[in-house]
This record gives C-alpha cells, sequence and structure tokens, in this order.
C-alpha cells in the first residue's frame, strides 16, 4: 500500500491541497479528507441540485505512519474519543458528561504522531448513532452493527506535511448531482433504517455508556471486541 489513489469529493477542482487548509471539527481535526473509493467521492461532492468534482490523487505513503482505526489494535470507543474529541457534541445528559471525559481520558488518541488516518466517515447518521451511544440510548453492540450495515465507509486523512508534499493530483471527474445526490441520500436512509432495526433488538445483556463507566472498562476488555 506503498502508493495510494485517491479521491476527495468536492464542489471545486483542487489541484493542491494546502496542509493547515480546511475545517478544525471534521472528524478528525484539521487534514484533507479522501476516499480510496470513486463512487463514494462523487456522492460527497454532490448537493442537492448542484454537481461536484471527484478529484482524483496519488499518494506516496512509503515510510509514513498510518493510524488504521479498523485494524485489530483499536476499538470502535477509540474512534468515538476523537469524534467527540473533534465534532461539536452537543452534551445534554449527565451521563453523557461522564461518558465524554471517561472516552477522552481512557481512549483517546494522540494524532499527532501520524502522517494519514483510516477511520470511519462520521455522515450525520453516524454522528446520530454515536450520540445515541454515549447517552446510553444503545449498547456498544447495536452501536457496532449498525454502522456496519450502513455501509457509509472509511475515509482517508491527510494529517502531516509530509502527506500534503507527497500527494499528487492525477484528474478529475464531474459528478452529476441528479445521480449522486440521490445515491449520497439512499445511504444515509438506508443507514438510519439499519439503526432503527437495531433499537427494536431490545440488547438486554449489552454493554452501554454507563456500564462502562460504572465498571471502568479499559481498552484492553475483550468485550470491546
Amino acid at each position: 500500500m506503498s502508493v495510494m489513489t485517491l479521491y476527495h469529493g468536492s464542489s471545486e477542482i483542487i489541484r493542491q491541497p494546502v496542509y493547515g487548509k480546511g475545517k478544525a471539527y471534521n472528524d478528525y481535526g484539521t487534514g484533507f479528507y479522501c476516499t480510496e473509493h470513486l463512487e463514494l467521492a462523487k456522492e460527497w461532492a454532490c448537493t442537492e441540485n448542484v454537481d461536484g468534482y471527484a478529484n482524483r490523487y496519488e499518494l506516496d505513503a512509503s515510510g509514513f505512519s498510518i493510524l488504521n482505526l479498523s485494524s485489530g489494535e483499536y476499538t470502535i470507543l477509540h474512534w468515538l474519543a476523537l469524534l467527540v474529541e473533534y465534532r461539536q457534541l452537543r452534551i445534554s445528559t449527565p451521563v453523557m458528561r461522564r461518558g465524554v471525559a471517561w472516552l477522552r481520558e481512557h481512549f483517546l488518541l494522540d494524532l499527532a504522531p501520524f502522517d494519514v488516518i483510516i477511520g470511519y466517515r462520521a455522515d450525520d447518521s453516524y454522528f446520530s448513532f454515536a450520540r445515541a451511544f454515549v447517552n446510553n440510548e444503545i449498547s456498544l453492540f447495536q452501536l457496532s452493527r449498525a454502522m456496519r450495515l450502513g455501509k457509509l465507509g472509511e475515509q482517508v486523512v491527510l494529517k502531516s506535511p509530509a502527506a500534503f508534499e507527497r500527494i499528487r493530483f492525477m484528474g478529475y471527474e464531474v459528478a452529476d448531482n441528479t445521480v449522486y445526490y440521490a445515491k449520497r441520500k439512499a445511504r444515509d436512509d438506508d443507514a438510519r433504517v439499519s439503526y432503527r432495526a437495531e433499537l427494536e433488538l431490545d440488547d438486554l445483556n449489552g454493554l452501554f455508556m454507563r456500564d462502562i463507566i460504572r465498571e471502568e472498562v479499559q481498552p484492553n476488555d475483550p468485550r470491546l471486541r
């Protein structure tokens, strides 16, 4: 995987990504957010009634430090800790407040050493799943299943100056909003349907946020895998 083909969905053609540009409150903070899948990039590029562009790049990642949150070394709570650190999560209950504090203290990873991050993309549906878990509304198992069944995809995020120096623009494809906005909406709708189906299954013996706090669950706990 030394040379990666990446796609970035956008409303504009981006020939040279700029280090430090972008929103600080994205899933993994400031960075350049891409996918390895052209179709996903086209979906992410479009808004209703507006076409977009799937910019294509090559990234020579040889020698890079890559954090892959889908590897067996990490759990979904590591991803969740990053999400509550960088995204704007409205805390509405005491259990949410304690849950966010526990995640930050015990599962938050330092992203500074990494050139590239690979992990879930928190669309609105994913974000609502995560919020429901932190609020003790669904179990860890239900959260994991809803996210897998939703098939909203992973993203590849460039974080370091070295990564931005190595990325090369290779061209672009136009994303037709009449095709790809509909696909994006359908994918999000499917994720929400999967989530609602999970809610119908009462996970009486599941691991909930309140359990994690009360039992002081650590990253090496086998129940997290």
